[in-house]
């Protein structure tokens, strides 16, 4: 069982987009038994005491659009808790890798890494807060999902 976190800063837009495109993808291929995913928050701007906010909606049209629901998903934060949880950590963007870094203090296993860094392009998954472009924001991260999944394929 492969345990795989995503990682993004307010976990509205690109990490639970990564989450549900990643279980869309093993779900085709009959491989949800081999995988534990999940997606997660550096910051607590989205989440208000227990209850996390919904999945953004114009990424949550994004998915809908492709054929994939993310209906009740809420926006959760990571935890250093969460380390000894999960087998890989898949940050956004490099603000992400700094800000897990704050989080867990360490990485001795090398467990952090970023999305792109799986595909040929490399770089961060297109912002689309700041773009509002989530379409390139999806084609990044279906780019890094595939090659993700190819890894332990």
């Amino acid at each position: 069982m492969i345990r795989i976190m995503f990682v993004c800063h307010g976990n509205i837009c690109r990490s639970p987009m990564a989450e549900f495109i990643f279980k869309d993808l093993i779900r085709k291929q009959g491989r949800e038994g081999e995988f534990v995913v999940s997606s997660s928050a550096t910051s607590t701007e989205e989440i208000w005491g227990d209850i996390g906010n919904p999945v953004y909606p114009p990424a949550k049209e994004e998915l809908k659009k492709h054929g994939i629901s993310c209906e009740g998903k809420r926006a959760v934060q990571l935890k250093k808790s969460d380390y000894d949880k999960y087998d890989i950590f898949v940050a956004m963007d490099s603000m992400n890798v700094r800000n897990i870094g704050r989080i867990f203090g360490k990485d001795p296993d090398g467990k952090v890494h970023k999305l792109m860094d799986y595909t040929d392009r490399q770089g961060d998954v297109a912002d689309p807060w700041y773009s509002g472009r989530f379409d390139v924001a999806y084609r990044d991260i279906y780019d890094g999902c595939v090659a993700l999944l190819k890894r332990y394929g």
